[in-house]
């Protein structure tokens, strides 16, 4: 019985010892001290102890490679983890130059949108440029062409008046040549009723005196046909001054008409280009502009008016350069030295 008891012990005592130890190996603690030395037992329970303390190193070097296992694979995790965030950092990055790279495209897209619409812009206004000379060209053919007809009626009517002319002139030739004829047939028949009758001297006399007074009355009536081709003369040259007084009368009522044409052209230039404020409205300026047949502006001066308009006025036809002028020579020399009143609108 007491040696069933001296062997008991020490195993329970043994395996108290490696539980604990088992626990400390989980919890992670080491001990790097060698444990102090236990009283001795007798020869069994030194034999238990031994083998005991094998499985407990057994035990406790499968707990540091699990350990060892556990840390390696938390190591792997750490590691997969950082290679994710780095791998998320570059996708972020490479996303944020992507958009980087979009942003810039649709901006370069809407420059170039931009210069697409100041381009079509631009070829509008030319349209209408284009547009507008046509219609100033068409205008200006009918112009000419109502000019040409015009000259036309003008040349038909003194072609016609020549022919009147011309016809009372050889009239008047013919009625000579019968007068001349009639006074010498007359003439001779005096002379011959002279030779035949010479007895009848006083009777040739009288016939003298009547052939006298006829040629005087002949006389008369032709001064007073010539008189009568002269009135008929001034009178059609009276109509044809007329008539070109009325064309030269419509060819400047044409021409002061282009004139102010031009001239409302011109103002709307140099209203586009008039910077103005409040303190301008209902003030205006007199401004005196020399032209070039194309337009350039060779000088500007101020007449009159408020000091603020002319100013703006001044620099409102330096920023225009050139201003409208008519192609016609006889519409320009009437409108290359022009007086304008500039009133800002608002």
């Amino acid at each position: 019985m007491a040696d069933k008891s001296d062997v008991t012990l020490p195993l329970s005592i043994s395996a108290g010892i490696h539980i604990g130890v088992i626990i400390i190996l989980a919890l992670g603690i080491d001990f790097s001290h060698k444990p102090e030395p236990m009283q001795q037992v007798s020869a069994p329970a030194v034999k238990a102890v031994m083998v005991d303390q094998q499985k407990v190193a057994n035990q406790v070097e499968k707990l540091k490679q699990e350990k060892r296992d556990a840390e390696r694979r938390e190591q792997e995790r750490q590691a997969e983890l950082e290679r994710k965030a780095q791998e998320a950092k570059q996708a972020r990055e490479r996303e944020q130059a992507q958009i980087k790279q979009l942003e810039q495209e649709r901006k370069q897209q809407e420059i170039e949108t931009q210069k697409a619409n100041e381009a079509t812009k631009l070829a509008q206004v030319k349209q209408q440029q284009e547009k507008e000379k046509a219609v100033k060209a068409e205008a200006d053919r009918k112009l000419k062409e109502q000019e040409r007809k015009v000259a036309e009626d003008a040349a038909q009517k003194a072609a016609e008046k020549r022919k009147v002319e011309e016809a009372a002139a050889a009239k008047a030739e013919s009625d000579r040549k019968l007068k001349e004829a009639e006074a010498k047939a007359k003439a001779e028949k005096a002379k011959a009723d002279a030779d035949a009758k010479a007895e009848a001297k006083a009777k040739a006399d009288a016939k003298a005196k009547a052939d006298a007074k006829a040629k005087a009355d002949a006389k008369a009536k032709a001064d007073a046909e010539a008189k009568a081709r002269a009135q008929q003369e001034q009178e059609m040259a009276d109509a044809l001054a007329a008539e070109q007084a009325a064309l030269s009368q419509t060819m400047n009522k044409q021409m002061q008409s282009e004139v102010g044409k031009y001239q409302a052209m011109i103002k709307s230039t140099i209203q586009r280009n008039l910077v103005v404020d409040e303190s301008m409205r209902g003030k205006t300026c007199t401004v005196s502009v020399r032209l070039a047949n194309d337009g350039f502006v060779i000088s500007s001066q101020t007449k009159g008016g408020d000091p603020n308009v002319c100013r703006a006025a001044k620099a409102a036809i330096l920023k225009a350069g050139k201003l409208p002028v008519s192609p016609d020579p006889a519409v320009y020399n009437l409108m290359k030295e022009i007086n304008l009143i500039v009133e800002p609108t608002f």
